[in-house]
């Protein structure tokens, strides 16, 4: 069994299935996020064990809404600019400048952290809700994580976890996608 799966398994899943996951998951009571890492180039893998963790968690009477941050980004781009605008966007002007493009859109035009608090249920139960934000690697190279997590900060209040595709670097520093120099102040509990 791979470290991630253990990690799943052992740590993260019976802490999802208590009670109230919150004390337990986070520190910070208007921050009840987690921060699940893996390798990146498991991320097909990983959307196979999310899909068996929700089905697991469902049959102990949870519900789980999941995020994709793939669709929001998609989102948040075709309010802005349709796709073939996008396309002759990068042909015309250059991967860098769509980069600088995509993070400006997802600031302050169409700010992230907004469409994520809008696709969680307004109405929840801690003890029974749960939030999974999947799809992360999606934002490289226009976005980071660390961000969007600050910016949710008493946004979300249903028990949540990121699932980061990264790596570990020191206590509290997470390295995107194993590639971007790593962030350390990352104040949600790392699994």
């Amino acid at each position: 069994m791979s470290d991630w799966r253990e990690r799943l398994k052992t740590r993260l899943e019976p802490i999802l299935e208590s009670p109230d996951p919150r004390p337990a998951i986070s520190a910070y009571h208007d921050m009840p996020f987690a921060i699940f890492h893996y390798p990146a180039s498991d991320e097909f893998a990983i959307r196979g064990e999310l899909f068996l963790l929700r089905t697991r968690l469902e049959q102990k009477g949870k519900q789980i809404t999941t995020i994709s941050l793939a669709e929001r980004l998609q989102a948040a781009l075709d309010e802005v600019f349709p796709l073939d605008d996008q396309v002759e966007a990068e042909r015309s002007v250059g991967i860098e400048k769509v980069i600088e493009t995509v993070h400006e859109t997802l600031s302050r035009y169409r700010p992230l952290d907004q469409l994520v608090a809008e696709a969680v249920p307004s109405q929840f139960d801690p003890s029974r809700d749960l939030c999974f934000i999947v799809r992360v690697g999606a934002l490289f190279p226009f976005y980071r994580t660390f961000s969007l997590l600050e910016q949710l900060k008493g946004k979300i209040m249903v028990p949540t976890i990121l699932f980061y595709p990264g790596e570990v670097d020191g206590p509290a520093g997470l390295r995107f996608m194993g590639v971007l120099d790593a962030e350390h102040n990352y104040r949600p509990k790392i699994f």
